[in-house]
């Protein structure tokens, strides 16, 4: 009997899965675009839903693992603005495209360093606070470098990154970017050492210091790759711009840290999955997509989407708390 209830209770666990009710969200909002759009449900158009706002997407994975780790980074959004506007004064400076795009993957990753090293070398400095000076500093250092100017006039193959397609797939070179850098992202925080690490410094950081975890300098490489995908998130909007401003990407660190939490990352750390950030960036997108047919004005997408994150993260804590009374009863 012991067995059986056993077994019943992991096909309730299983069967209420934070990805199962990110997948019905997202087969209901593709039906309603359906019925909004005879035209959605042509191929090319559903490769461009998914294409909206693709270049926020590269910073999620990353964030999925700063949160599963008990931290938070608010400066991303900043950060790549900066490495477009480095990237795009070197390259008017006379440095070939490809050069450039380094210098933004360099600034990145020095800015992201910058960042894990005060945050894991300094005692009692919380992860806000610096990410919070780094979201008014970064920015700051672009509107320094290029005041209101916007700097273009990049090759013209560089635009393809953003707007190219794969052959005759179909598929958005970006896209492709994308989905291959969620398997490896979601490689290394399922199935290696180092993510194992990551989810016992998130769980318990105190513990996993006291197991022989280097908890700083994991924490140092997180902050670093976040800094790094800010970089690549540079390239690619850039190239979908075709011009670099100090206003790029304002407001994307809000997107990135919502679509990670409505993945199932938690804010308190110890729990995420790079599967449930994909299905929750389709289905942001999806979303955007659909309200876009109906020409809904961009504050009252908004105003939607946090509707549809409150309920989505409530959800599971109702269930939880129900389960709780039931097992106390």
């Amino acid at each position: 009997m012991e067995l059986e209830s056993l077994r019943v209770q992991r096909a309730k666990s299983l069967s209420f899965r934070w990805e199962w009710l990110l997948l019905v969200l997202i087969l209901g909002a593709f039906f309603v675009n359906v019925r909004l759009s005879p035209y959605f449900w042509n191929y090319r158009s559903f490769m461009d839903a998914l294409s909206v706002f693709l270049e926020a997407g590269f910073m999620v994975f990353s964030m999925v693992m700063i949160l599963v780790a008990g931290d938070i980074d608010i400066s991303v959004a900043s950060i790549a603005a900066l490495s477009s506007v480095l990237m795009a004064l070197s390259h008017k400076a006379g440095l070939p495209m490809g050069l450039a795009m380094l210098v933004a993957l360099g600034v990145g990753v020095a800015c992201g360093y910058f960042n894990g090293f005060l945050i894991s070398r300094v005692p009692n400095l919380s992860a806000i606070i610096v990410t919070l000076a780094g979201f008014s500093l970064y920015r700051g250092i672009a509107y320094v470098l290029l005041g209101d100017r916007a700097v273009s006039g990049f090759p013209s193959w560089y635009s393809y990154l953003a707007w190219g397609y794969i052959g005759n797939t179909g598929i958005p070179f970006m896209l492709a970017a994308f989905f291959a850098c969620a398997l490896v992202y979601g490689l290394v925080l399922h199935r290696t050492a180092f993510g194992r690490k990551v989810f016992a410094i998130g769980t318990n950081r105190t513990a996993a210091l006291f197991s022989g975890v280097p908890v700083a300098r994991i924490r140092q490489i997180l902050f670093t790759l976040n800094g790094l995908m800010a970089g690549v998130t540079a390239i690619f909007l850039t190239s979908k711009l075709g011009s670099s401003r100090p206003n790029v990407a304002t407001g994307y660190e809000l997107e990135v840290i919502a679509i990670a939490v409505l993945g199932g990352a938690s804010p308190s750390g110890g729990k995420g999955s790079i599967f449930g950030a994909c299905l929750a960036f389709i289905l942001m997108r999806l979303l955007r997509y659909g309200m876009g047919l109906r020409n809904i004005p961009g504050q009252v997408m908004m105003v939607a989407i946090g509707v549809v994150l409150i309920g989505v993260v409530m959800i599971p804590n109702l269930v939880m708390s129900r389960k709780k009374r039931t097992v106390v009863s």
